[in-house]
């Protein structure tokens, strides 16, 4: 007998789709990055295509190992950082906007004590129109 065991897989009726779980998927993208591995050998190993191997590859490198567990297009660290800077200066006008609308609030009422014909012509104290 031989001490060479070779893994032998059935395929039975239709092929089906193989679901890997984000553990398989992280574990056979290092076993590339190894010293002496190739991504064609050890997509053979594993008994899939080079080119699903290359895709985890990329997804790992542009968003990490959370990106390899899922499906969803992964976003870039640029792009991630341009829409907070975005949404920092909406923050930033809606800010300044409220801080207006307090001024006017205040000026108005300023004005309605002082000349009593605005508090019939000006919208209810509640803030209701």
């Amino acid at each position: 007998m031989s001490d060479d065991y070779r893994r032998i897989e059935v395929i039975t009726g239709t092929a089906r789709r193989r679901y890997w779980s984000a553990d398989e998927k992280l574990s056979i993208v290092e076993e590339t990055l190894q010293p002496g591995q190739t991504v064609s050998l050890v997509a053979r190993r594993h008994g899939m295509a080079p080119n699903l191997v290359y895709r985890w590859r990329r997804l790992m490198k542009e968003g990490g190992a959370v990106a390899v567990g899922s499906d969803q297009n992964v976003v870039g660290e640029v792009a991630v950082k341009k829409l907070e800077a975005r949404v920092r200066e909406l923050e930033r006008m809606l800010g300044k906007k409220t801080m207006e609308v307090e001024i006017l609030r205040e000026a108005l009422d300023q004005a309605r004590s002082k000349k009593p014909i605005l508090q019939l012509q000006s919208y209810p104290q509640d803030g209701s129109r």
